[in-house]
């Protein structure tokens, strides 16, 4: 593979261009609003730029890797020439379902689809179109310069040799692949959601203040984030929305929201981006 696409220009779109880019992959970033674009592209200059100055990369390195990216702000052109799509756009299944359509009209027939999704059935967007066997998950995680995994997932048709060629295309990404099959939430997020859940119910309960439940868990099991500032990093829309996936798919009430976790989406405090959810930011 030498030229990919990526639909969809936000903070996983232009993660996941970046990485490639950095590679030496011709990259095509599409994205239907072009401010989208713009913020895209200086994003991505600002995260080479820290790279430069950790000294991982050198000034000449980064100037090569901005060049190797071409903004389209027009799927049919934009997928027409590469050898690899990846969508990287809302965690919603009838937007994604919408934009695989698309994909799959105008990209050429041995090209591989790819999604980004943290949770919808790679399955149900192969169904769409009319290449199944070449339509596979890459889950990369955020942020995605720094974070090794990519969670490949295969869907009921992808194919061995599809999914083979993504996992080979990840490791030259410098990154470390782990096969799954398809099913609601996968492994990552049907693991991290109920365990988010979980701290966001004892919080309502009462039982201890958010930064002494983050502290527990960083402390206790050694992670680099606790559940409640790492719900407000991935946004507490985007954990809402995968563990609906995950209760209608499975039909287990285990999955079901915290009631406060609803409240709180429909406040609009989902966390970084707006300036608040479990923490003031």
């Amino acid at each position: 593979m030498k030229k990919i696409a990526v639909v969809g220009a936000g903070t996983m779109g232009n993660g996941i261009a970046h990485v490639f880019a950095q590679k030496g992959f011709a990259v095509n970033l599409i994205d239907s609003n072009a401010s989208a674009l713009e913020k895209a592209i200086n994003t991505i200059d600002k995260n080479l730029d820290r790279q430069v100055n950790k000294g991982t990369i050198n000034a000449e390195d980064k100037v090569i890797a901005l060049q190797q990216i071409t903004t389209f702000t027009s799927i049919e052109i934009g997928v027409s020439d590469v050898d690899l799509v990846i969508e990287a756009a809302t965690e919603n299944s009838e937007i994604k379902k919408s934009i695989f359509k698309q994909i799959d009209s105008f990209a050429k027939p041995e090209c591989i689809l790819a999604t980004n999704t943290s949770s919808i059935s790679i399955t149900q967007l192969a169904a769409v179109t009319a290449r199944p066997s070449k339509v596979i998950g890459m889950h990369f995680m955020n942020p995605v310069p720094v974070m090794k995994l990519v969670e490949i997932i295969n869907g009921k048709e992808t194919s061995e040799t599809t999914s083979n060629t993504i996992v080979e295309l990840t490791n030259q990404l410098g990154k470390i692949p782990c096969v799954v099959q398809d099913a609601p939430g996968f492994i990552a997020n049907r693991i991290l959601m109920p365990m988010i859940n979980e701290a966001i119910h004892a919080f309502s309960e009462g039982i201890s203040d958010a930064a002494t439940i983050d502290q527990i868990m960083k402390l206790g099991m050694a992670h680099p984030m606790g559940p409640l500032q790492l719900a407000d990093y991935i946004g507490l829309d985007v954990c809402k929305n995968i563990l609906d996936i995950m209760h209608n798919g499975f039909k287990n009430d285990k999955y079901a929201p915290c009631p406060l976790l609803i409240k709180m989406v429909e406040a609009g405090k989902l966390g970084v981006k707006t300036g608040e959810g479990f923490y003031k930011y």
